[in-house]
């Protein structure tokens, strides 16, 4: 392979795992904004699932998070996800964690959420 490929591979690598927060950084940053804005969206607790709980996530992945606490309505909700997108410098999906959802997705979360 042509040195100049494999140099720009290298860096662009390189660049990805510079730009791409650990697991430990998601949590401590989540972490912080449970503590200044957790009142603000009724979260009692809140934590990660999916892969980067796993610790497996790639560039494309997203952000699972659970939080357990007040329903949000729709604007509220938006906020929050933006306010956590923002923050975390990557796509979120968030979710409440309740009694009445899809137990499958509950038993996951159970299975490998861990909460900050």
């Amino acid at each position: 392979m042509n040195d100049c490929i494999i140099g720009y591979l290298f860096v662009s690598l390189s660049i990805f795992y510079f730009l791409m927060k650990s697991r430990q950084e998601i949590l401590a940053l989540l972490r912080d904004f449970k503590v200044r804005k957790g009142k603000k969206y009724g979260i009692l607790k809140m934590g990660i699932f999916g892969s980067v709980a796993r610790d497996q996530q790639t560039e494309s992945s997203d952000v699972d998070i659970y939080y357990e606490g007040e329903a949000q309505g729709l604007f509220s909700l938006s906020h929050l996800k933006n306010e956590l997108e923002e923050l975390l410098g990557s796509p979120v999906d968030i979710i409440r964690l309740r009694d009445r959802m899809n137990q499958l997705l509950r038993k996951r979360i159970e299975r490998e959420g861990i909460y900050v």
